[in-house]
């Protein structure tokens, strides 16, 4: 093995990763997250918006 067949697997990798973090982004697991987050701006609730997208945390007051 030579330097060039460390830098094609190196490489791959990248894009395998790349490829992954765009599949965890977009993928229709995230789209009800993405629906929340993009009806914030149109919120009139301040105090509510990080119930909504975090319900684990709750109201913080």
């Amino acid at each position: 093995m030579d330097i060039n067949d460390f830098r094609t697997l190196a490489t791959v990798l990248v894009f395998l990763s790349f490829v992954s973090i765009v599949w965890w982004a977009y993928g229709p697991s995230r789209r009800a997250y993405f629906d929340q987050a993009a009806q914030l701006p149109f919120d009139n609730e301040e105090n509510d918006t990080q119930s909504k997208l975090n319900p684990a945390k709750g109201e913080q007051s």
